[in-house]
Formats: C-alpha cells, sequence, structure tokens
C-alpha cells in the first residue's frame, strides 16, 4: 500500500509515492519559482495554474506501474502562509501573493491602525514577520476591497490544490497557524483579531486537523493526477515544517534543528508562553499536527553564512578540503571571532575579529562555524524557556546535517547529544505518516512513525566539551 504526497516548496515541486515501511518508491520534480505581478514587476506571485499542472506531471511519473487499488492517501504539504480568495466555484480572484513578495512591508509596519502588534502577538503566538497572511489580507483590503467581498473563501494554497483535487474546501490546521490570525490558546480563528480588520470568519472553511479525510479524489482529478481508481481520500497536512519535525522522529518536548540557508530551531511541546523580550528575539509560536500542542520555535540565517565564507576563501574546492583544515584547529579559532549579523536589515552588523599575521581562512571558517553554534545555544536557551522544557539531546536535519566537525562542535558547546536524523525527506515522510493514519493503515501517526523505523547518528559531546565551556564562561 502506498501513499501519493504532492510536496509544493519554494525552489520545487515534488511527488512521492511512500510505501507502508516509510521507502519512498517513486518519486519526480520540477522546478517552481514565482512570477511577476502584471501591475508591478517588483512584486511576486505564484502560479497555481501551473504549479498543479506540474505536480500532475509528477504524480503521474511517480505512480508509474502501481496497481490499481494500492493507493490509500493523497496528501498535500507546501509552504505556510500563502493563499488567495476565492468564489464560490473556488476560482482565484485574485493570484497567490508569495512569502517573497515585498509590497506587504508596508502593511506590517502600519497594522498598528487596525490593531496592535502585541495584541496580535499575545493572541496568535505568531512573530511579526511580514509575509504573514494577515497583512496579505489588508492588501487586498485596502487596494482591491472590491474582491474581498465577491469572495467566498479564503484557501490557503494547499487547500487550493486539495479543492482542485477534491471539490472541497477545507483549512489545514497547520496552515492556519501561520497566519497571524489565529488564537494560539484555542487554535481556531480570532473574532478579536478578526473584527480589528473587519473580516468574518464565514471567510475561512473548516479548520480540518492533521491526519483527517478532506475529501476523495474526483474522477477528473485522479485522471490528471494518473491514478488508476478515483475516490482515493486526500487527508489534510499542510504546512511543511511542521511535517519535517515529526518526520525526523523527534517526540514531544525534543528541539529540532532544520539546518539549510536558515537554521529553524522548533518543538512540539503542550506549551507556548512568550513575553515580548521572546518576540523581539525571533521567537513564535504555530499550531502543532496534534491539536493539543504548540509548535515554539525561532530562525536565523545559518548555511547562508557559511556558503559566503566557502565563496569568499574556498571558491572552487570542497567542503572536504574546508573541513579537514577547520578540524585541525582548536575550540576558539586561536582567537578569532565571527558576529553572524549578516542580514541587509539588521541594525547591527556582522564583523570578523582577532585577525592577525599566521591566521588563515580556516580560522574564519571554524569562527563561523562556532559563532553560528553560540546563536543555536542562546536560542535554545529560550526555546527551552517558551516551552518550559529541557533538553536531553537535539535532533538535526537538513543539509547542514552533513557537516560532520559543524556537528560535532554543535554537541560540545551545547553539552548534549546531537541526533542526525537518516531520513533524507522528513517533510514528505512526516506528512506521509499522517496519511497513512487518515485512511486507516495505521491506528495512528505515531504508529506509523514506528513502523519507518526512523534512525539517527548519534554525536556526543566529545574532548572538546570542557574548552567550549571554559570559552564560554570567560
Amino acid at each position: 500500500m502506498f501513499v501519493l504526497c504532492l510536496d509544493c516548496g519554494a525552489t520545487n515541486v515534488r511527488a512521492m509515492l511512500v510505501d507502508e515501511t516509510g521507502t519512498i518508491v517513486g518519486k519526480a520534480s520540477q522546478p517552481n519559482a514565482t512570477v511577476p505581478a502584471p501591475e508591478n514587476a517588483e512584486f511576486h506571485h505564484w502560479d497555481a495554474d501551473r504549479i498543479l499542472a506540474q505536480l500532475a506531471e509528477c504524480a503521474r511519473k511517480a505512480l508509474e506501474g502501481v496497481p490499481a487499488g494500492e493507493i490509500k492517501a493523497v496528501t498535500i504539504t507546501t509552504f505556510g502562509v500563502d493563499g488567495a480568495l476565492v468564489d464560490a466555484q473556488g476560482e482565484l480572484l485574485y493570484p497567490v501573493i508569495s512569502w517573497k513578495c515585498p509590497r506587504t512591508a508596508d502593511v506590517m509596519a502600519s497594522v498598528g491602525k487596525y490593531i496592535s502588534q502585541e495584541t496580535l502577538n499575545r493572541i496568535s503566538g505568531v512573530g511579526a514577520f511580514a509575509f504573514n497572511t494577515i497583512y496579505k489580507l489588508i492588501w487586498l483590503k485596502e487596494n482591491r476591497p472590491e474582491l474581498l467581498e465577491k469572495a467566498s473563501a479564503w484557501l490557503f494554497i494547499s487547500n487550493i490544490l486539495a479543492y482542485r483535487l477534491t471539490g472541497v474546501m477545507a483549512t489545514d490546521r497547520t496552515m492556519a497557524g501561520t497566519s497571524q490570525l489565529t488564537d494560539l490558546a484555542s487554535g481556531e480563528f480570532s473574532s478579536e483579531i478578526l473584527g480589528a480588520l473587519g473580516l468574518e470568519k464565514s471567510l475561512f472553511p473548516k479548520i480540518v486537523d492533521a491526519g483527517k479525510i478532506i475529501g476523495t479524489v474526483t474522477e477528473d482529478a485522479a485522471k490528471k493526477l494518473g491514478l488508476p481508481i478515483a475516490g482515493v481520500p486526500v487527508v489534510s497536512t499542510g504546512h511543511d515544517t511542521q511535517f519535517a519535525v515529526f518526520g525526523s522522529g523527534a517526540e514531544k518536548n525534543q528541539p529540532v534543528l532544520s539546518s539549510g540557508t536558515w537554521e529553524i530551531l522548533m518543538v512540539r511541546s503542550e506549551q507556548a508562553k512568550l513575553s515580548p523580550e521572546d518576540y523581539k528575539d525571533g521567537a513564535t509560536a504555530e499550531l502543532d499536527g496534534d491539536p493539543a500542542l504548540r509548535n515554539p520555535g525561532l530562525q536565523w540565517i545559518g548555511s547562508g553564512i557559511i556558503e559566503w565564507v566557502k565563496s569568499l576563501c574556498y571558491a572552487g574546492e570542497s567542503y572536504d578540503t574546508m573541513d579537514a583544515e577547520a578540524a585541525a584547529l582548536p575550540p576558539g579559532s586561536n582567537g578569532v571571532t565571527l558576529k553572524p549579523n549578516f542580514l541587509p536589515s539588521g541594525t547591527e552588523k556582522g564583523a570578523i575579529c582577532g585577525l592577525v599575521l599566521g591566521r588563515t581562512r580556516a580560522h574564519i571558517y571554524r569562527a563561523a562555524m562556532e559563532a553560528l553554534t553560540y546563536r543555536l545555544k542562546s536560542r535554545l536557551a529560550r526555546l527551552e524557556s517558551v516551552g518550559n522544557f529541557k533538553s536531553e539531546s537535539l535532533v538535526l536535519v537538513g543539509g547542514g546535517a552533513r557537516n560532520k566537525v559543524w556537528t560535532q562542535i554543535r554537541a560540545d558547546v551545547l553539552g548534549i547529544p546531537v541526533k542526525v536524523s537518516k531520513v533524507s525527506e522528513s517533510t514528505v515522510l512526516g506528512a506521509s505518516m499522517f496519511a497513512f493514519a487518515g485512511a486507516g493503515a495505521f491506528p495512528s501517526p505515531e504508529a506509523a512513525r514506528d513502523a519507518f523505523g526512523i534512525e539517527y547518528e548519534t554525536y556526543c559531546p566529545g574532548e572538546n566539551a570542557a574548552s567550549y565551556r571554559l570559552l564560554v564562561n570567560s
């Protein structure tokens, strides 16, 4: 038996066929990119029709040779916050505004005329990010008010795709939790926030929990996807980050670091209590696939800085060379330090300090890894405070998990084991676990995860851990 997972990412759209052991037995992908808006070339849209056509083509390839009746469920996972207003027939009234679009920055800056940012944070738990759904809706309200009058619903992008497959309008819970429109305590859309904006709750279709069936694939959609039969259940998943965390194998109160261009640190916990200081530090909280849990988290630029060091100091050379040079240096990089404030929007800029004759490019590289690890240590402490837990280990996924030197530095600085998940597609597998459970193939997503058998490579604090403790305390 199989689950077909349609994964819409910002750089690629993919279809993957997963069996009941967690093995990916069929897959295909195509590149994804935004398109400029006709009214302003600086604005970014997603072409939902093109994305669906690409996903359908990928699905047909992934499903080649699969016997009829073996597909137990279809599920859809995407990036958060983005969606569109639709009419009663599900047709888009305006294109999907991308999280990359700059038009919402000014909207966020002036949101106080509707509701204070402090109130938004307090109710929703979601930090003030200009790409949040709330600012897209305010932009439409202020610039295209006639569309809100015509709209039958707001559908997140995963639900636009689900509607095209089933004819059913729904709201994936984990997508709603990224919008800054929900109440973190109740998990429902906030009457106070919507009232301040002049929006009706009826604009948002019924919230469907992860692992619950939205509807079934129509005959027309089955033909487009290459499914042997219609009537296959479409199971709600939604925001890719939540399912990457679950698919990594992490249990409740076990933090997960997704290490890529950005470092995303998140945990599944029963509590998410954020103070103004937490929000100022970049903390946020979203709704988990389990309605009883919340997902506090933080993010900061990560491997983007490592890539910058590589292009500056190791152009054309391999990471093996970089890692070998960095591994030969002691903790503290012989006094070379790096301040990892590389975002152009920041008030405090990055810096490299401690350079003297005799220091090399390897010192800069190791200093970058150490600086990012110290940032992880401080962010983990904040996450523990917000989620009211104590870390016994850290689960690591993503491209940055392949860097053995950096991973060992993390274990040494944090003073806890770092468990590198051997799952290469944690988002797809996490979503598939919920889909198998929703289709009745397993009694719960956790049971499906047990059957998948997630394995780790564990890095324990080593001989350099004591040296890092002295450096941190000095």
